[in-house]
Formats: C-alpha cells, sequence, structure tokens
C-alpha cells in the first residue's frame, strides 16, 4: 500500500475540504468518569453584559457568505470532536483555549458569532482577543471561492459535487488538541470517540454550559500528566490509554515543551511534518495526516484509510 507520504507529495492547493457525514447525536459522558474530573477554581468572566437570553443571543455577524463558512458541512465532518450542536444550524465550541463560542448561521446565509465568556482580565482585550482567535481557529484568510474555482477547472467529477460541498471549511485547530483527539480516533467510531474527548476535556477549566452541554477548556500538557494509564482505561479507553500518557510524556520531554515543539511543524515540509509526528506513541500515517491537515497547515495532506484507500483503487481501474 503506498504510503500517506506518497499520495500527498503532489501539488500544493489552498486546503482541503471534509467529505461531510451524519452528525452525531449528543451523547452524555458516563457516570463513571466523573471522579476523575479535577475542576479549577478559576472561574469564566462574561464579556457580555447585554441582558439578552442566552438562547436568543445577539449575534455577531462575520460577514462571510454560505459559500466561504457553512457550518453543517464543517463542524459534524470529523475534523473536531469538541464542538457541540446547540440549537438549529448553530455550533458551540472553545477557540483560544479559553473563549466560549457559538456560531449560527443566519437566515441570509452568514454565520454570527456570540460569545458566551472569556477569562482574560480586560473586557475590550478579551473580545478583541476572543474575535481574533475565532477568526484564526475558522481559517478566515484562505478563499474557499478561489480554491473551489481552481479544483473544478481541473477536476471534472469535483465539478459535479462543487454545488454540494460549498462552505465546507478546514479549520485550523489547537495541535495539541487536534493530536490528542486523532490518537482516540485510532479504530474507532464518532460517538465513541466524542465521549473519550469529551472526558478529556471534562480535566480542563469549566467554562460553562450551552445546550445543555458543558465546555471546559482543553486541559494543559501538565494536567494531561496527571492521568494515568488505569484512570484512562477504567473511562473507556482500551489500549489508547498507554498511546495518550505515552505522547503527553513525549511531549513534555521536547526543547521548549511539546506546543513549540507541534506548532514549529507548520513550517516545515509535509513529510518532515509526518515523519515527526509518527514519531509519537500511537501516532500512524493516517493520524498523522488528519493532525497535519486539521492544525498544521499542510494543506496538501490526504489521510488515506481503508475507504479512501479502496476508492482511490478502483477509480484508478476504471
Amino acid at each position: 500500500m503506498q504510503s500517506v507520504r506518497t499520495l500527498s507529495i503532489m501539488k500544493k492547493p489552498t486546503i482541503m475540504a471534509s467529505i461531510p457525514s451524519t452528525p452525531p447525536s449528543p451523547q452524555s459522558l458516563p457516570s463513571k468518569t466523573t471522579s476523575l474530573r479535577t475542576l479549577s477554581s478559576k472561574k469564566p468572566r462574561n464579556i457580555l453584559t447585554n441582558p439578552i437570553p442566552e438562547e436568543d443571543p445577539k449575534w455577531v455577524p462575520l460577514n462571510l457568505s454560505k459559500s466561504e463558512l457553512y457550518l453543517p458541512l464543517t463542524f459534524p465532518t470529523g475534523q473536531t470532536f469538541r464542538w457541540k450542536q446547540t440549537g438549529p444550524i448553530q455550533y458551540t465550541g472553545v477557540v483560544g483555549r479559553s473563549h466560549l463560542v457559538s456560531l449560527k448561521q443566519l437566515d441570509n446565509g452568514d454565520v454570527g458569532y456570540y460569545f458566551h465568556c472569556t477569562t482574560s482580565d480586560s473586557d475590550s482585550e478579551s473580545a478583541a482577543d476572543a474575535r481574533i482567535a475565532l477568526l484564526d481557529f475558522l481559517n478566515v484568510g484562505i478563499s474557499l471561492t478561489e480554491v473551489w474555482e481552481s479544483f473544478k477547472a481541473s477536476d471534472k467529477r469535483f465539478a459535479e459535487l462543487a454545488i454540494h460541498l460549498e462552505g465546507a471549511r478546514v479549520l485550523r485547530q489547537d495541535p495539541i488538541e487536534c493530536l490528542i483527539q486523532f490518537i482516540c480516533s485510532s479504530n474507532n467510531n464518532i460517538k465513541r470517540i466524542t465521549m473519550m474527548v469529551d472526558f478529556i476535556s471534562s480535566l480542563g477549566n469549566y467554562l460553562g454550559a450551552v445546550g445543555g452541554f458543558k465546555f471546559y477548556e482543553f486541559p494543559s500538557l501538565e494536567r494531561l500528566a496527571m492521568v494515568s494509564e488505569q484512570e484512562l482505561r477504567a473511562a473507556g479507553f482500551g489500549y489508547r490509554a498507554k498511546y495518550i500518557v505515552g505522547t503527553v510524556e513525549a511531549l513534555k520531554s521536547k526543547p521548549g515543551g511539546g506546543m513549540e515543539w507541534l506548532a514549529a511543524l507548520r513550517e516545515v515540509d509535509l513529510p518532515e511534518a509526518i515523519v515527526s509526528l509518527c514519531s509519537l506513541p500511537g501516532v500512524g500515517p493516517k493520524v498523522a495526516a488528519c493532525i497535519a491537515l486539521f492544525s498544521l497547515d499542510q494543506h496538501h495532506a490526504i489521510p488515506v484509510d481503508t475507504h479512501v484507500w479502496k476508492n482511490y483503487l478502483h477509480r484508478k481501474h476504471c
């Protein structure tokens, strides 16, 4: 079988869109995981004083057309397992580690945002930092319209499907969050992956609740290092428990810390990024390609699993 490195060395387009899958139904964490939750006493601060009920927030437009960002084709597609559907065409999650935000597809096709809380000290600084973090997370510097036109011109089949894929945007996630999520995804299904990621997330600082879901900062490496393999196995992680513990240990041993090491992979060629990621426990070529694509700006990475490989062989011999 060809490696991800071989399949990935091609002309580098700006972005790859994910094919949408059916959104998972919201699931609560099993009660056996609650014993491992250690929440910080640090409380989030509300940055909006307007007494508008949460269920009817004042949405601030992003000025992005539906062809640039369509939420149902972006969030429930397997890129991230931390965001929850909290209303009709509305999704909620955390950006910049501590900013709890909801996004909603508005009637005019634009996307509106609403920040529920932040942990920064200054309200004005919080609002500015939160917006910057949101725009970075959404990769708004990339024009999907231009990318789509390029793809349609070079691929007849894509041109036929493009009308159904408009607004499917690749996110720019925090590398550590993305790494841990995709170690959980190995040989797994969406429901179970989501439960594992919810458990890991619940080890971070509590930010608030929206739509019946609780949201947390993603835990630091130091916090993750406090969780044992036995605790993770008891929470249902199976063999992935040893990989998470091993990867956290490996990252903590990197010069300057794991975050700096991961962020530096945004500046290297894809083959080098894949090799570096595969040095971590539990990270193989497919998982490495997912991490590279969804958090390390390696937009020409192609995650290859059994289904992608079979389709590639089928089209090759047609």
